[in-house]
């Protein structure tokens, strides 16, 4: 039984919890506690599990006692765990009324193939629990995963390397950061090729983040144990003053939420230059401020299309970030990848400079959004999608790239906009343009002759309709 069999079995358990009245995302917090408890027991590493809490505990418990017991490990676990046992049942509670439910969700995750999960990686497994919650519509997880395909092209472009400070300050699941690790361990024979000190800060220093939703939180931490990363993973608020340790980084990749603070409240962080109700637009701010000023350090942040063309403080960060950084490149995502569907968005690539001023001299725009074919279940975003794309970043002289979907905007023409950056979208085939209408006609004698003419016809034929009436 492989990783997508085994992931297909357990979110079909989810089937039985329905008349406990269990949404998706419920389910998929519950089976982390069970599950967390079960791959410890299958990969040797109980011994931060109170004995009495363990697997095999669990495992022997049937009915009212089982689900008094299960209430009891929860409690305990949240308040004298050690370490990230304690992090992963903080707050911890049972949505599982109906003892045989629970009873049936153990048992089944007892019998399943841990052999073979364990050969394909539990932490691809858990990716995978979590990458069907979020393709649920039900589930409301959406908002927490960027689909894989982007992950893995903005990991490869923004390119993290062994030795570097990588983070994400809007974690969700801690995709990114699993994403950003993998990549330096392909790139270094999964850590053979460096030292053991640089191998354990890679496992221990490189990849951190933040998550505001503790449900979520717990999740992320689930998914870094179970890909060997311990890098700190805050529950907290970045775009509060407690963001604001969460700095000196050489990588940030992430695709923070959308939305404005609720009654337009302005962030709370007392170290932003520009202040605004617009989540986005704070979050940029923050990524940009949190990188090392060295001219290396880099991100790749996914936006809406707002935080390119809003007026105001909007067109202050934008030119804030110009200055600061180079922009050297926007990606024009597709519509429906995520989130709801419409929503525009984009990926802005940009390194920090040394200094606070010119940073940008230029910015290239791939639009990958304009005449692409309507994504979903049914025809998903792969890699292959953005193909042009990569070749088009990585080309030696960008200026001999042949795309009509490759522009380059100059830093003059952006500040004559007012720093408006919605730029770089092709011709819709779908809209009818000035070009596509037909010649107007020549209104000469000849033609002028030709309407008179047809006027009198339809005189004549009018005349003879009315005569036909009054018979």
């Amino acid at each position: 039984m492989g990783t997508q069999e085994i992931v297909q079995k357990l979110w079909g358990l989810c089937d039985v919890l329905r008349d406990d009245g269990i949404t998706y995302h419920q389910y998929v917090t519950e089976l982390t506690y069970i599950l967390f408890l079960k791959m410890a027991k299958e990969t040797g590493a109980e011994e931060n599990i109170p004995e009495d809490y363990r697997w095999d505990n669990l495992r022997a418990k049937e009915g009212a006692e089982l689900k008094k017991f299960y209430r009891k490990l929860l409690v305990d676990l949240s308040n004298e765990g050690q370490g990230k046992v304690k992090q992963i049942y903080a707050n911890a509670n049972t949505n599982i009324d109906e003892p045989k439910n629970l009873e049936k969700i153990i048992k089944s995750i007892d019998e399943l193939d841990w052999y073979s999960a364990k050969e394909e990686g539990l932490g691809n497994l858990y990716e995978g629990l979590l990458e069907k919650n979020a393709n649920e519509k039900k589930s409301g997880a959406g908002q927490y995963f960027t689909p894989r395909p982007l992950i893995d092209v903005m990991v490869e472009l923004v390119d993290p390397k062994a030795g570097e400070k990588c983070n994400d300050p809007a974690a969700g699941t801690f995709g990114f950061m699993i994403a950003a690790d993998r990549h330096v361990r392909k790139k270094t024979d999964d850590y053979f090729e460096l030292s053991s000190k640089e191998a354990d800060f890679q496992r221990e220093e490189a990849f951190t983040g933040c998550e505001l939703v503790q449900d979520t939180h717990r999740l992320s931490l689930m998914n870094a144990m179970l890909h060997d990363i311990n890098g700190k993973i805050y529950l907290g608020d970045t775009l509060s003053n407690f963001g604001k340790q969460m700095k000196g980084y050489d990588v940030v990749l992430t695709n923070p939420p959308f939305g404005t603070k609720m009654k337009g409240e302005r962030a709370t962080r007392d170290d932003f230059t520009f202040p605004t109700s617009n989540k986005q637009l704070n979050f940029l701010q923050h990524i940009y401020r949190s990188l090392k000023k060295d001219g290396k350090a880099r991100a790749g942040v996914v936006l809406p299309d707002n935080v390119l063309f809003e007026t105001g403080d909007g067109q202050k960060i934008r030119e804030d970030l110009l200055n600061k950084c180079n922009l050297h490149t926007i990606l024009r995502l597709p519509t429906g990848i995520f989130y709801a569907k419409g929503v525009k968005t984009n990926v802005l690539f940009f390194t920090r400079g040394t200094t606070d001023k010119d940073n940008t001299e230029g910015v290239w725009i791939y639009d990958l959004r304009t005449n692409m074919p309507s994504f979903g279940k049914r025809n998903p975003l792969k890699k292959k999608h953005f193909e042009d794309f990569i070749a088009a970043y990585q080309a030696e002289d960008r200026s001999k790239v042949d795309d009509e979907r490759w522009s380059y905007h100059s830093i003059e023409k952006i500040k004559k906009k007012d720093y408006n950056l919605d730029l770089g979208l092709i011709q819709d085939d779908d809209v009818t343009t000035y070009e596509d209408l037909p010649e107007p006609i020549d209104a000469t004698e000849e033609a002028m002759d030709q309407l008179e003419e047809a006027v009198g016809l339809l005189d004549e034929v009018l005349t003879e309709l009315q005569e036909i009436e009054g018979n």
